[in-house]
């Protein structure tokens, strides 16, 4: 008779069997309408935390060794894009799933209102610089994207301005690409509901209600609005080279447990590896036995 497992063995061990739910890119011809409802968990994954608790140590294995893979072959780059309304947890998406890393190979950058230097270049020229290196993994907290939605809704420039942008984004895109950069792109996607739950407890925290400005609850004004322009985001710009995950995000460990699903699946295909020591390594190893 085998050896019975302990229990924490045993959890670990159906957490790594177990079938796993990954989203789907959005199609072009099959976007999602955004609603309400499809903010929930989706059906095939667990809702209770204690589900989903044992699930994210193996996943995040994963990535922490497929990162130290990347960033020791340094030949390519992954890019992460976050896009979301307010409260629809970017930071926490980043921090939760993507703090544990090697910070020398992870790099987060926000964008937020353009500078007056930055205004007076092309639109994507301060998301170029921000790109990640080869051998990194890169986190947009807001992106090239804001041009197309927060410029669109309050009506920052002409339509004929940020009709353009749909091309140029997926031409920067798709060099991004060709040249080593594999791209995703992550809606994080919550119901007015949540987002109004959220809100006030942002307000009634101290730690915070810094976040909170008066311009939230403007966008949440303008709600259908943006989900217009959301969806005609993912029209235009979910391709086969830079694609686009709604991800449900009412629930924030649903959330992380998917996000960090879909960039464990895309690193196994990009299969970093760990280059051979140089022969001159391998000998002084033996001098050293």
């Amino acid at each position: 008779m085998g050896s019975i497992p302990t229990p924490g063995t045993e959890i670990t061990r159906r957490a790594r069997e177990a079938p796993l739910m990954l989203l789907n890119p959005v199609t072009t011809d099959a976007v999602p309408s955004l609603d309400d409802a499809s903010a929930a968990p989706p059906d095939g994954v667990p809702h209770r935390k204690s589900d989903l608790d044992p699930r994210m140590p193996p996943l995040l294995e994963q990535l922490d060794r497929h990162q130290r893979a990347l960033y020791a072959e340094g030949r390519r780059a992954l890019l992460l894009v976050f896009q979301g309304r307010d409260t629809a947890g970017k930071d926490g998406v980043i921090r939760k799933v993507f703090g544990p890393l090697a910070p020398q190979g992870c790099v987060v950058s926000n964008f937020k209102r353009p500078s007056e230097e930055e205004l007076a270049h092309d639109f994507l020229w301060r998301v170029h610089l921000r790109v990640p290196a080869y051998g990194t993994i890169g986190l947009f907290n807001r992106s090239h994207y804001e041009d197309v939605l927060v410029a669109r809704v309050h009506r920052l420039v002409p339509k004929k301005v940020w009709e353009a942008r749909y091309r140029q984004i997926n031409q920067f895109e798709r060099l991004l690409s060709e040249t080593g950069t594999t791209v995703l792109k992550f809606l994080l996607h919550i119901s007015r509901a949540e987002q109004l739950k959220r809100l006030r407890s942002r307000l009634e925290d101290p730690e915070k209600n810094w976040k909170f400005v008066s311009t939230d609850l403007d966008d949440r004004s303008l709600w259908d609005d943006y989900t217009e322009a959301y969806r005609r985001v993912l029209a235009e710009c979910s391709t086969p080279q830079a694609p686009w995950f709604v991800v449900p995000s009412d629930d924030k460990d649903v959330r992380d447990y998917l996000v960090a699903r879909v960039v464990v699946d895309a690193l196994e295909k990009m299969g970093p590896a760990f280059p051979k020591a140089d022969p001159e390594v391998l000998a002084q190893a033996k001098r050293l036995k």
